[in-house]
């Protein structure tokens, strides 16, 4: 048991816990986001006095060079709800006009050593911490209490908002009146006691990555199940809103590689590292599993399971309860029976849809045709089998936006299957994600972002949510939430091409067009021949009117492997505008004379580019009458490639056709 002093600061009906991050009213949990938590605690360290907006930056987003003031304003918004302020309700934050804001209740600290030594400090509005005395010095008990602060905020073992806490300039303290005290009430009793004496094996981590699982049999034909086992509990504890789960596309970039979790806990942002071995004997598994705080490189768990392979969904579950416990995540009844509700399944479509992932994962159109085939044989297997219905639903949309299946056929099935999907399980996050596609398939956006916020409400570390989700934001105009929600994404998959390049698309709607053009750099660092990044660089520098650069490297996309007509609208669009329209009138014949089908919104791009309207909104008319699909890409490019239509009142006409008229 820890005899490290903690403190905890009381307001109202409220307790906040800086090492377990945690706001209680009542007993029950508050959930905040981590920003809004980390806003509060800025707030009540510095209670009664103003904090200015820089300092808010400086402590809260160190690390974020990107951030902008209505980021605060967001937080400072969210913290007025989270506390109940309204009408009627207590004033807990002050904003003083211009400079910043000020925590306005009274705080008491609450701190203690061992059981039945509690120290309880009492501080008017105006004295949690004050301002540098006369003579500018601290006495030594003042520095005490003032580490003791930062050691709390560095003990919520979040690798990005830890240190920026830690690195926030502590005003000295000045003398405080510490008196010893008994607290009164058996609920304030239960509470600090819960809170203070909890066993700390696992140094209060909230945030954990889990790293793919070695086939140890070494038999390729089964690596669907060790990346099944990894992907699994990757699910299942980001049902879990208080714990930061690193998203599969960050975590298994580690796939087959010797890791110290040291290095893996600094690189994905976490605190603790997940590792495991899965091995099948004949009709039985061996998984090890072990948990280490990335901090130290300390062993916080271990476990082994020997069971029949038919047993594995009850071994995963059992694994995740192990974790929640020794990271004693605290659950509500609520989370525990998010984290313990599991489907029955008959195994081999729990077998199938391990396979499906597998080959999905892989991305080439075989493939992912294949993991459509395993989808429809789980379903068969099980036709109650609800996450296998969501997962169809999705690759069938995502098929279609590719141009790779007939929507006419397939955005029906799509449809279905997420109904059917919901039908089996309304609380399946999956469920609504593949929904909110299918009703953007159909430009329904309202349902669309109903349903997005359904699934981030039932498993907040969905990192695919929260990306699809950001450009849901930017078709409907809506820039300043589309980059807020990217750097949600980020956080949650920070390695992930996917998400870095929602980033770079919520900065060029920013106007942040340099800062774009350093983050796909970086990117191209990581993954020089990765065509998709080049491509992404190129629409960076076309933006930014840098036409020869965008050149380069669109082509340099095309050597490295991508043939699609959507590369060679592009091209010709910036070919045009950088006054080679002689090149874009040759990609324009090509793409209209071949044999693969063209959207009519591509032709329209190029036609734009030209400065041949009446063609390009003929082509837009077009795709509208069709309702071609490629149409709901015209709210982002309404903006560009379409700027010059907007004052013809046909194209108010065509964005209404799309439902995004302003």
């Amino acid at each position: 048991m820890s005899n490290r002093p903690r403190h905890l600061y009381e307001f109202g009906p409220f307790v906040l816990d800086p090492a377990e991050r945690t706001l209680l009213r009542g007993g029950s949990p508050v959930p905040l986001q981590p920003k809004v938590f980390d806003t509060l605690l800025v707030l009540v360290q510095n209670g009664g006095h103003l904090v200015e907006k820089g300092e808010f930056m400086r402590a809260v987003w160190q690390e974020d060079e990107f951030v902008e003031e209505q980021n605060l304003n967001k937080n400072i918004s969210k913290l007025r709800q989270a506390l109940g302020e309204g009408a009627g309700g207590a004033k807990y934050i002050e904003t003083v006009p211009k400079s910043g804001y000020r925590f306005a209740a009274e705080v008491r600290t609450v701190g203690g050593t061992g059981i039945g030594e509690l120290v309880v400090e009492t501080r008017p509005r105006a004295s949690l911490v004050v301002e540098e005395e006369r003579h500018g010095e601290a006495t030594p008990s003042d520095r005490s209490a003032a580490a003791v602060e930062v050691a709390a905020a560095n003990q919520a073992g979040r690798a990005a908002a830890a240190p920026s806490l830690a690195a926030t300039p502590v005003r000295r303290l000045g003398r405080r009146t510490v008196v010893a005290a008994t607290v009164s009430g058996v609920v304030m009793l239960a509470v600090v006691t819960y809170f203070l004496y909890q066993p700390r094996e696992a140094g209060m981590v909230d945030s954990v990555a889990v790293l793919p699982f070695v086939n140890a049999g070494g038999d390729s034909e089964l690596e669907y199940l060790s990346d099944g086992v990894s992907e699994s509990l990757i699910s299942l504890l980001s049902r879990l809103p208080r714990l930061k789960v690193i998203a599969r596309s960050s975590s298994f970039k580690y796939k087959g590689r010797e890791v110290d979790p040291r290095d893996a806990g600094r690189a994905l942002g976490v605190a603790a590292v997940l590792t495991g071995r899965v091995e099948r004997r004949g009709d039985g598994l061996f998984i090890s599993v072990e948990l280490v705080d990335a901090r130290d490189n300390t062993h916080i768990w271990g476990g082994q399971y020997n069971r029949k392979a038919s047993d594995l969904l009850a071994v995963q579950d059992d694994i995740s309860r192990e974790i929640a416990d020794k990271l004693h995540l605290h659950l509500t009844s609520r989370e525990q029976q998010q984290l313990a509700r599991r489907e029955t399944v008959n195994p081999l479509a729990y077998e199938l849809l391990l396979r499906a992932c597998l080959y999905r994962r892989r991305g080439t159109t075989k493939d992912r045709m294949q993991a459509v085939e395993y989808l429809r044989q789980a379903t068969d297997v099980d036709p109650a089998y609800a996450p296998a219905y969501a997962e169809l639903s999705s690759l069938y949309s995502g098929l279609v936006n590719n141009l790779l299946l007939n929507p006419k056929e397939y955005l029906p099935e799509a449809e279905k299957t997420a109904r059917r999907a919901l039908e089996l399980d309304e609380g399946l996050a999956e469920a609504h994600l593949a929904m909110a596609h299918v009703k953007e398939h159909a430009w329904d956006w309202a349902a669309a972002e109903r349903e997005y916020r359904r699934a981030i409400e039932l498993k907040p570390n969905l990192a695919n949510a929260h990306i699809d989700y950001v450009y849901h934001l930017i078709i409907r105009g809506r820039d300043d939430e589309a980059l807020a929600e990217a750097r949600r994404a980020r956080e949650l998959d920070p390695l992930s091409q996917s998400a870095n390049q929602a980033i770079v698309h919520g900065m060029i709607l920013a106007g942040q067009t340099n800062q774009a053009i350093d983050v796909t750099k970086k990117m191209l660092e990581l993954d020089q021949g990765n065509p998709n990044t080049h491509w992404l660089l190129a629409g960076v520098y076309q933006r930014a009117g840098q036409y020869p650069e965008a050149i380069a490297a669109y082509k340099e996309a095309i050597r490295l492997g991508d043939t699609s007509a959507d590369i060679e609208v592009a091209l010709g669009a910036v070919y045009a505008q950088a006054g080679r329209p002689e090149q874009a009138r040759a990609i324009l014949r090509r793409l209209e004379t071949g044999e693969e089908y063209i959207s009519p919104v591509g032709l329209a791009i190029v036609h734009a580019a030209l400065g041949e309207r009446e063609q390009a909104l003929a082509l837009l008319e077009r795709a509208c009458a069709s309702r071609d699909q490629q149409l709901m890409w015209i709210g982002v490019e309404r903006r560009f490639a379409f700027a010059s239509l907007q004052a013809d009142h046909r194209f108010n006409l065509i964005m209404r056709c799309v439902g995004l008229a302003q």
